[in-house]
C-alpha cells in the first residue's frame, strides 16, 4: 500500500490541524508555515504538503510572499528527487518568476528579478538530476556563488543529495566503475570509501563498485507472446481488398 501524498511523519500537531481545517486558507497562518519551512531546513525533515499549502497562500496573497522561503522550499524539493515535488512547487509560482529575466516582457515588482534568477538556477539543477547528469549537477552547484547562498539554509544539503543519487544508482545498476561513481557522488578517496561502504553497504573491488542485488536492479527476462488467431489475419486481408462504397 502506497504512502498518502499528504503524509509527513515529523509534522507537528499544530501544522496538521491547520492543514485539515479552514485556517489553511487564512493569510494569518502564513508566518506559521514560514517558520515551519525553516524548521524543516534546520532539522532535515520534509513536508511537501505543507510547503505547497504555503505557496498556495502566496498565490492568493502575493504581498506576503518571501523570496527566501520560496527558494528554501524549492531547495528542499530537490532533496527528494526523482519525486515530482519540485515541479509541483514551480506550478504554484507566478508566471513572470518562471520566465528568464532577460526575456521577460512582464513588469515584476521590486525584488522579483532576483527571485526569478534564483528559480532559474534551481531549475537547472532539477533538470540535471532528471537527466541523471549527476556529475554535471555537482559541477554546476560549484560554478556560482549564488548556489552556495541558495542552499545555505538547508542543513546537510550535499549529504542529502548524495543519498538520493546513491538510491537512484542502486535502482539501476549492479556494478559501476569507481571514477564514474566518484564524479556522481562528488566524493573521493577515503570519504568515498566510507560513504560507499558504511552508508550504502556496497563493496569496492579495485576500480569497480558492486551494488547488492535488489528488486529494482535485478535483471529479469521478459517473454512476450502474441495470441493472434488466423481468422483475424484473414479478415484484415479481406478488408484490404474491399472496394470503398
Amino acid at each position: 500500500m502506497g504512502v498518502p501524498f499528504d503524509y509527513a511523519p515529523d509534522r507537528p500537531e499544530h501544522i496538521d490541524q491547520i492543514l485539515n481545517g479552514l485556517d489553511r486558507y487564512n493569510p494569518e497562518t502564513t508566518t506559521v508555515f514560514q517558520d515551519y519551512v525553516m524548521q524543516q531546513c534546520e532539522s532535515q525533515t520534509y513536508d511537501c504538503y505543507a510547503n505547497l499549502a504555503l505557496l498556495k497562500l502566496y498565490q492568493f496573497n502575493p504581498h506576503l510572499a518571501r523570496d527566501e522561503t520560496i527558494t528554501n522550499i524549492l531547495v528542499k524539493a530537490l532533496t527528494v528527487f526523482p519525486s515530482p515535488d519540485f515541479s509541483l512547487c514551480l506550478s504554484l509560482l507566478p508566471p513572470h518568476i518562471l520566465t528568464p529575466t532577460s526575456t521577460s516582457a512582464a513588469n515584476p515588482a521590486a525584488g522579483d528579478p532576483a527571485l526569478s534568477e534564483a528559480v532559474q538556477k534551481l531549475n537547472v539543477l532539477s533538470n540535471l538530476l532528471s537527466s541523471a547528469d549527476y556529475a554535471g549537477f555537482w559541477t554546476t552547484l560549484d560554478s556560482d556563488d549564488l548556489y552556495a547562498d541558495l542552499i545555505a539554509d538547508v542543513s546537510g544539503f550535499e549529504d542529502l543529495m548524495c543519498v538520493r543519487i546513491a538510491v537512484s544508482v542502486s535502482q539501476a545498476v549492479r556494478e559501476i566503475e569507481r571514477p564514474i561513481l566518484e564524479a556522481w557522488l562528488n566524493k573521493r578517496a577515503g570519504e568515498f570509501d566510507h560513504f560507499v561502504g558504511e552508508v550504502c553497504g556496497w563493496a569496492v573491488d579495485g576500480a569497480t563498485v558492486k551494488v547488492p542485488l535488489n528488486k529494482e536492479n535485478e535483471a529479469k527476462g521478459t517473454v512476450v507472446r502474441e495470441n493472434v488467431k488466423f481468422d483475424q489475419f484473414s479478415r484484415l486481408i479481406k478488408r484490404a481488398y474491399e472496394q470503398p462504397a
